[in-house]
């Protein structure tokens, strides 16, 4: 079994991923079996389930639903891995939890709260009444009765404490209940200095005690999302480096990959530091104007 110096959320169970995609068309529980397995084999710690659609991939609520109480069990007769539900929508994780035996697997994870959701208090009555561990999305903020987007890390790691606090006080989460994630944007598209944002949340989260035992993740496809295939594995290997310098310890990833950390003289990883510290915007420059520059610096490692 791999053994890695971070916690694995095997993301296979995707439907933007074409061996779920076929199970799903299928709908068949034992192709999402054969992913669960493929999974644990490669020394995932949790199992992401995602039965939502895609760009390409269209799928009405109703057939999630009613999908659950078939797919849950039997991931559970394939693994004991715990299973990470992973949703925008309340009444999914209210379902999947439903039919859920934690006595198999052990503590579910919800994925994600989030400023954004509806209905906050029944998002938390949900994960009271389950007892999970949940993710937080700190890359949204509350203005107001409202919510938008981080555009700094300051503001990431101002969410990620709200939530921490609110979490605490009315779910009575402890912070190792709670995995913070603050957002991660494809390196080759970012002229909004998103991934420089969350290494600088994670570095601040890291060094603040009262967020100690506060776990950090990120969604790892997202770095190297639009990129040439031969590049992607190295392209998340550095960003992985550099996140766990910043307190990273779990990843939502493939775990088919072979992700470790890189050496300090890896010349990717050296590429890609280059290029974030080109994405910070100086005096005589806009973000945008930074962001293209990281952009075209992660266009010459091609």
């Amino acid at each position: 079994m791999v053994q890695r110096p971070f916690r694995v959320i095997g993301e296979l169970i995707n439907h933007s991923f074409a061996r779920a995609r076929r199970a799903w068309d299928a709908r068949d529980p034992a192709a999402y079996q054969v992913l669960a397995r493929r999974q644990a084999e490669l020394g995932a710690d949790y199992l992401t389930v995602n039965l939502d659609g895609t760009q390409t991939v269209r799928i009405r609520k109703e057939d999630m639903f009613d999908f659950l109480p078939d797919v849950v069990p039997a991931l559970q007769e394939e693994t004991s891995l715990p299973l990470a539900f992973d949703n925008p929508g309340l009444e999914f994780h209210r379902r999947a939890l439903a039919v859920y035996d934690r006595a198999k697997s052990g503590v579910p994870i919800v994925n994600s709260v989030a400023a954004s959701r509806e209905n906050l208090d029944e998002w938390l009555d949900l994960i009271v009444e389950y007892d999970t561990k949940v993710v937080v999305m700190a890359s949204e903020k509350f203005v107001g009765a409202d919510s938008a987007q981080c555009l700094c890390g300051e503001d990431v790691y101002r969410s990620a404490k709200h939530f921490v606090e609110l979490l605490s006080t009315r779910a009575g989460r402890s912070n190792d209940q709670i995995i913070v994630d603050p957002g991660l944007a494809p390196v080759g598209a970012d002229t909004y200095g998103l991934v420089n944002m969350g290494l600088d949340a994670m570095r601040r989260i890291s060094q603040d005690p009262d967020l100690a035992g506060v776990h950090l993740s990120v969604g790892l496809t997202n770095f190297s999302f639009g990129v040439p295939q031969t590049l992607r594995t190295p392209l998340e290997n550095a960003y992985l480096t550099l996140a766990l310098e910043a307190g990273l310890d779990f990843a939502l990833c493939n775990p088919e990959k072979a992700l470790v950390p890189l050496s300090a003289d890896d010349p990717v990883l050296l590429g890609v530091r280059a290029a974030l510290e080109g994405g910070r915007p100086d005096e005589n420059q806009t973000q945008e104007e930074a962001g293209f520059c990281q952009a075209e610096k992660i266009m010459e490692l091609f």
